[in-house]
């Protein structure tokens, strides 16, 4: 699982695909179908939510002020920066570090640079350095970046019709950022809910969180690179995935060929409601309507199975369950403290 995959380019081409050839010749039913220390897994008593009240008391303001904008701007904002958020809190916890350019010249690489963050939109970066310009205007060396990114993920969560909540505050950034860190803290496609586990887990977070964070893909788009196994040679069978469906399958193998396919060709996550923030994700998993493998096993293994089911029965449970997910992701490896911490100016480099 990667939160959000988003290519600059436009995906309308294998999207109208999946639209007309799924969404028109579906039934009814089909479419209503319902190594981190312990340091790292500890909860900070010192966020809240008023934590700028009085250094910067307007700052959600001034965020949501750009993130409206680059909402209606770029859409492709809003999916990309839910996963630059979540890329950023599994590696060194929540601290802005994956905001971070490579050092000119360096030999070690920062944390975006790495092999599992490339295909993060340049959107998402963009937004975020543009929020902090504005909040810098009013707020001068006050806000951290990793605060302004958390905010923002929050807006584009509400943005696209998922549920508003309150973002605790007080998030230091970090000065660690290491390309070299990255994979083993992140999911994959084709993660096995063993791995799933395993990592969440390491991150303080339980099956249930797993399953509620991973409803993050009911938007947001896939390169082919992320499933192309599935379509044809599903875990060295030379076969394609049993457990996606066949209409799905065609649909896909039209736009991504087994080799030399347009690397920039993408597939939404969630082929009935890919626009909405909503919980059609999970009755597509229950309808072999997966994207990605990582995706589809969470509704096929008996420790996540019931959450899918539930999430796919009740909207309004996955809401309330996916901002609680959110505040307790973001509490992860929270830095406190100038010996790890600091108040970026520019969130691309340190001070």
């Amino acid at each position: 699982m990667s939160f959000s995959a988003f290519s600059s380019s436009s995906p309308l081409t294998i999207f109208m695909l999946l639209f007309f050839f799924l969404i028109l010749h579906s039934s009814n039913s089909l479419l209503n179908s319902p190594s981190i220390n312990a340091t790292l897994r500890r909860q900070p008593r010192q966020l809240t939510v008023n934590y700028y009240a009085k250094t910067c008391p307007k700052v959600e303001i001034l965020v949501g002020s750009v993130t409206s904008q680059m909402f209606k701007d770029a859409p492709a904002s809003g999916p990309a920066t839910i996963r630059l958020f979540f890329h950023d809190c599994f590696v060194e916890g929540c601290d802005g570090s994956i905001l971070i350019s490579t050092k000119p010249g360096s030999k070690e690489l920062a944390e975006k640079d790495a092999e599992d963050n490339k295909d993060l939109a340049k959107e998402a970066f963009e937004g975020i350095n543009k929020a902090k310009a504005v909040v810098e205007s009013k707020c001068p060396g006050v806000v951290s970046c990793a605060d302004i990114l958390a905010i923002a993920t929050r807006d584009f969560v509400h943005l696209v019709g998922g549920p508003y909540y309150q973002v605790k505050k007080g998030r230091w950034d970090g000065k660690i950022s290491k390309a070299s860190r990255v994979h083993q803290n992140l999911p994959q496609s084709n993660s096995t809910v063993d791995h799933l586990l395993k990592i969440f887990s390491s991150k303080g977070l339980t099956p249930e969180d797993l399953v509620v964070l991973s409803g993050a893909h009911t938007i947001g788009f896939a390169h082919c690179k992320q499933f192309v196994n599935r379509l044809y040679d599903y875990k060295g069978t030379k076969k394609p995935d049993p457990y996606m469906d066949p209409r799905l399958l065609k649909a896909l193998k039209m736009s991504c060929p087994q080799f030399g396919g347009n690397v920039d060709i993408v597939a939404p996550f969630d082929v009935t409601t890919p626009f909405s923030f909503d919980n059609a994700y999970y009755g597509n998993l229950e309808a072999k309507l997966g994207l990605l493998a990582s995706d589809q096993a969470l509704s096929l293994d008996p420790r996540t199975k019931s959450f899918v089911q539930d999430f796919a029965k009740d909207k309004h449970k996955f809401f309330q369950a996916f901002a609680a997910a959110m505040e307790k992701m973001g509490n992860i490896g929270v830095k406190r403290g100038r010996k790890h911490g600091e108040f970026r100016k520019d969130c691309t480099m340190h001070m």
